[in-house]
């Protein structure tokens, strides 16, 4: 009887003890359908995720996403190729059902006095990097068997291993950051616009 208990026990017990998470991640149309689902291990928290892109000062994209995440995965920060800029805000908490709200549009960024080079086209210039945008950033990509180089402003959690898994959609390829002034070398060739922006559309699906 008492190895029956325990049995019962071990199966039950992880499941008893994860979180209920509302889970929200948009279609094709771009609105997002919200459901619940049971998170499948203790160690995740309910996560309200919100990705921000820009061309210029225009908004391109403003998605919401609610799922379990893992402690790693509730990152925050940006990555800005000058053209266009993605910006990842995160709330995680620890109790059913509480990442009901979204999060938080991003504010408003202002030059911190980093300089990075930054690559659009044909040519490399100045690039001032805002808010926590603390490394300067190259991403080699592969575009019909040609390598392409984006270089831009980045904040270092978007430079982590744990990160790379999760921004593959909106820095497709091999990245490397650095810190101090003009660290990316400038002498490369270059992603055109259409290459800036098509990735950023699949990042939603990020988790």
């Amino acid at each position: 009887m008492h190895l029956l208990t325990l049995i019962f026990g071990i199966v039950l017990l992880p499941k008893t003890y994860t979180l209920t998470c509302y889970q929200c991640v948009p279609g094709s149309s771009g609105t997002c359908t919200g459901t619940t689902k049971q998170c499948p291990l203790r160690a995740h928290q309910c996560r309200a995720a919100r990705i921000t892109s820009y061309i210029g000062d225009s908004k391109l994209a403003d998605v919401n996403i609610k799922t379990c995440a893992l402690d790693e995965q509730c990152l925050e920060g940006a990555v800005n190729f000058g053209i266009t800029r993605t910006v990842i805000t995160s709330k995680c908490c620890a109790t059913d059902l509480c990442n009901s709200e979204p999060a938080a549009e991003p504010s408003l960024a202002r030059d911190n006095g980093l300089k990075c080079h930054r690559c659009d086209g044909q040519k490399c210039s100045t690039l001032n990097c805002k808010g926590n945008e603390d490394h300067c950033i190259s991403a080699a990509v592969n575009l019909r068997g040609e390598k392409k180089i984006m270089k831009g402003c980045a904040s270092e959690k978007m430079c982590s291993d744990t990160a790379n898994a999760q921004i593959a959609g909106a820095i497709p390829g091999e990245t490397s950051c650095c810190q101090g002034d003009f660290c990316n070398s400038a002498s490369s060739k270059s992603a055109g616009l259409l290459l800036l922006v098509a990735p950023l559309f699949s990042l939603v699906m990020f988790s």
